[in-house]
């Protein structure tokens, strides 16, 4: 089953949600939580599988389109199956393909197990059998964070993440295929003394009263860098709304990886602790180019204390009818004609005005889950490969707009869905990839795939001809019998005043754009 489009209320499945089980809704494994727009494939391990749609009694969104077909259940070539995704349930199971046959070769699957912010993560390996090839664990995103583990045998293996993210990544190589493996996650409540969110806008540390008075510090007592920006004191927490831009934020970066931090600091609660230190809460989100990471850490004499979380960006890539975008597309398909001008809008959604968005590669394929077999490109590595792409200015940084014709290749498949990834870099940063153009041999680095932000769009079909005959013959009704009415009421006018005929003009118009007419 194919989730090409969808447009739900939040990123989180918190407020709406689309939930697909592998065979009846009651005691069949979930697949997978669809709730933003990234576009899921899920394949059943049998001929059943469910979907459930859910909302909730607040805001409503346009919703989702799916599509499914069938496919033999002996075919086990990387072309009939999908693996790994986002899995943002409080628990759930994960398994390599075709568990319990046997996985296919050359597999690569990511798997990020992201909780609710302040939670832990807990996975537990029920059955394993890979031999040659093998399961990694991350604390966190996929190569840029601890490794908790690398194993190919041994079940009822347990990691615990130290956040609220934790990344499986499984890979098989092209020689034997075994069983495979299936595993349970679920969250686990992180220590509540601590907690800490990166939001859009700015960044909410709260510490719990409680703790600060068990360690001898006043909740009066603390500040941020500036000290002009003072907290909100409840019966149970202080809390700290922190600005990007203000209250002493500090915003810096390494490797195309931008950091803000600030500093709480607090101080004893009386006279009689004179010799403790005072309290240093180091408040940090940290944005990849994908992902926001979110640390604080205490640095004291006495404890050592470290509080991750993670969240994710924002990007829309939306069609427009012309180049003043200023009207979406929101039809779905979106019927073009060859050689029609496509224009497209990228917007990062970030309260940082000194961030930049730079189109990267944009590929066209037929399958929305598929951007490798049959392609055709636009840009690759900032390199324009199709004649009719241009650039547009946009009036923000943090904005990307371009156009470009639709192609040949539109012809040939029934419909056709646009993949474009994009870099997220520093302003005037001129060391960072947005700087860098056109790449013909791009730079490999660890965790690069991670570096990107992903958006697919589509589905982009051809206008057929039919569609604008019957369109203008329709037109061409409509005036006939308007000219019917009009003359039936210009009869009844001419008897209702005594034979005195009042004048009334019908004005035809040529629609270019129509292809007929209009009254």
């Amino acid at each position: 089953m194919l989730f090409p489009l969808r447009r739900l209320e939040g990123t989180t499945c918190q407020y709406d949600a689309i939930e697909v089980y592998d065979g009846r809704l009651y005691g069949a494994p979930l697949l997978g939580k669809v709730c933003s727009n990234n576009h899921r494939v899920f394949v059943s391990s049998g001929n059943e599988l469910t979907v459930l749609f859910r909302s909730d009694s607040s805001v409503t969104r346009r919703g989702f389109q799916a599509s499914y077909y069938s496919v033999p259940n002996y075919i086990t070539t990387p072309a009939y199956y999908t693996c790994g995704g986002l899995l943002s349930y409080s628990s759930g199971t994960l398994q390599s393909p075709f568990y319990p046959e046997n996985y296919p070769n050359k597999a690569d699957c990511v798997w990020e197990i992201q909780v609710t912010s302040n939670f832990r993560v807990t996975l537990t390996f029920r059955d394993i059998q890979c031999l040659s090839d093998y399961v990694e664990i991350y604390d966190g995103p996929l190569r840029t964070s601890p490794l908790l583990g690398k194993i190919c045998s041994e079940s009822h293996r347990t990691y615990t993440s130290s956040s609220n993210l934790m990344t499986v990544y499984f890979h098989s190589n092209s020689q034997y295929t075994y069983r495979g493996f299936q595993a349970d996650y679920y969250s686990i409540p992180a220590d509540q003394s601590t907690t800490l969110l990166c939001l859009p806008d700015y960044m909410q540390a709260v510490v719990s009263r409680a703790f600060l008075q068990s360690e001898g510090y006043a909740a009066s007592n603390l500040t941020l860098n500036d000290s002009y920006c003072q907290p909100n004191i409840t019966p149970n927490y202080v809390i700290f709304n922190i600005p990007y831009n203000s209250c002493g934020t500090v915003r810096k970066g390494n490797n195309n990886t931008i950091i803000y931090s600030n500093l709480i600091r607090g101080s004893s609660s009386g006279s009689v602790i004179t010799r403790r230190k005072r309290l240093h809460l180091h408040v940090n989100c940290k944005m990849l180019q994908n992902t926001w990471t979110q640390i604080m850490y205490v640095a004291e004499d006495n404890f050592e204390l470290n509080e991750t979380q993670y969240s994710r960006y924002d990007v829309n890539l939306t069609f427009y009818h012309t180049a003043s975008f200023s009207q979406p597309v929101y039809d779905s398909p979106y019927y073009v004609d060859i050689n029609q001008n496509l224009f497209l809008e990228a917007y990062l959604h970030s309260s940082d005005s000194n961030l930049v968005l730079f189109v990267d590669t944009c590929v066209a394929s037929p399958d929305a889950n598929d951007f490798t077999t049959v392609t055709y490109d636009l840009i690759r590595n900032g390199c324009v490969k199709d004649s009719t792409y241009t650039n547009y200015y946009s009036p923000y940084s943090h904005m990307a707009r371009f156009k470009f014709s639709a192609f040949q290749f539109v012809r040939n498949y029934p419909s056709v869905y646009l993949k474009c990834e994009f870099v997220v870099c520093r302003l005037r940063d001129y060391s960072s990839r947005c700087y860098q153009g056109c790449i013909t041999r791009p730079k490999r680095e660890a965790g690069s795939a991670r570096e990107r932000v992903n958006a697919v769009v589509g589905p982009i079909a051809l206008r057929k001809a039919g569609a604008e005959n019957r369109k203008a013959v329709l037109g061409k009704g409509i005036i006939v019998v308007m000219e019917l009415i009009l003359n039936t009421f210009l009869k009844l006018t001419r008897s209702s005043k005594g034979g005195r005929l009042q004048k009334y003009t019908v004005v035809k118009e040529k629609d270019s754009e129509a292809s007929g007419d209009q009254t």
